[in-house]
């Protein structure tokens, strides 16, 4: 995570308010602070609130746009088995837009399973909680998983269902979580 100094948007970009998950128009000229640049998006503090702007309006920040570290997989597969282990890293590369750690490390993903169909397909099912219930950032951040996994070779069909039960909590997290976090 790198902090910037407060700028001025070069042109007009869309965002979504943080927690409410609302949508919102930035105009050019409107100034930002940079807070936190992981998994390919900006949070941003504009106008005194929290927003998310994604990589495909990077240049309004003046930055180059850059594919999500570490990069999607190139060119899925149509067919075979799914590399189990490539999964998790992908879901690695998601990030909660209010928090510096990785859905996986805050323990926001409870469950992942790989069903076979036919022709060689794959159906990924992913069952993941939020930090809190009402937080409205849940949709977005479960079509950020979708999209990430749909990039790994042999997976054609993603599912993410969001559960409250067993409710998060920091004891979660893993230990380089909270050491991120100075809970440690």
């Amino acid at each position: 995570m790198q902090t910037y100094d407060a700028i001025s948007l070069l042109r007009e970009c869309e965002a979504i308010l943080i927690p409410s998950g609302e949508k919102l128009r930035l105009e050019a000229g409107t100034p930002v602070t940079i807070t936190q640049t992981l998994g390919g998006s900006y949070t941003v503090l504009a106008n005194g609130r929290p927003a998310r702007i994604d990589s495909k309006d990077a240049d309004a920040l003046g930055i180059a746009a850059v594919p999500p570290s570490p990069p999607a997989v190139a060119a899925p597969l149509p067919s075979g088995p799914v590399d189990q282990e490539l999964l998790w890293e992908q879901l690695r590369t998601c990030f909660d837009p209010e928090i510096p750690v990785n859905i996986v490390e805050l323990g926001l993903v409870y469950d992942l399973n790989v069903t076979p169909l036919a022709a060689g397909e794959n159906l990924v099912d992913v069952k993941m909680t939020l930090t809190a219930p009402g937080c409205g950032m849940g949709e977005m951040i479960a079509a950020d998983v979708q999209t990430r996994l749909l990039g790994v070779p042999g997976v054609t069909e993603v599912k993410v269902e969001l559960v409250w039960d067993p409710p998060w909590n920091q004891m979660m997290m893993s230990e380089a979580a909270k050491l991120e976090l100075g809970l440690m």
